[in-house]
C-alpha cells in the first residue's frame, strides 16, 4: 500500500464515499497515534501534540494550516499553551474519507520535522 504521506487529497462532495471498516483496518496502522472519536454522531480522527511552549505550538498550527491549504482539506485546530489538538473529518459527508487519513499522516510528518 502506498504511504499516505505520498498521496494527495481528492475533491469531495456530499456523494463522496466514506471509508469502510476494511479501509480503516488498512489505513489506521499508518496513523497509530490517532484516536477515532465521534462528535455529534460523526466519526473523526483526533490527536493532541505537545510542545514546550506556545510559540512552538502556534508554529505547528501554522504549518498544519499551510498543508491544509495546499491539499484543500481543512481540520479543526485547537491551539493552547504547549499543545495542539488536530481533528480531521470530511464536512461534506459528515464522516471520514480517505483524505482524512492522508492529512492525519501528513500532520504526523509535520510534527516529526
Amino acid at each position: 500500500m502506498e504511504n499516505l504521506t505520498q498521496q494527495k487529497c481528492t475533491a469531495c462532495n456530499k456523494d463522496a464515499p466514506r471509508v469502510t471498516e476494511q479501509d480503516i483496518t488498512e489505513l489506521k496502522p499508518q496513523i497509530p497515534d490517532w484516536q477515532m472519536i465521534e462528535v455529534e454522531g460523526q466519526p473523526r480522527l483526533e490527536r493532541t501534540y505537545t510542545f514546550p511552549d506556545f510559540v512552538s505550538a502556534i508554529a505547528f498550527t501554522n504549518k498544519v494550516g499551510e498543508a491544509a491549504e495546499v491539499e484543500g482539506h481543512h481540520p479543526a485546530l485547537l491551539t493552547e499553551w504547549g499543545k495542539v489538538t488536530v481533528t480531521w473529518w470530511t464536512h461534506a459527508i459528515c464522516g471520514l474519507h480517505r483524505n482524512d487519513f492522508i492529512m492525519a499522516a501528513k500532520t504526523d510528518q509535520i510534527a516529526a520535522n
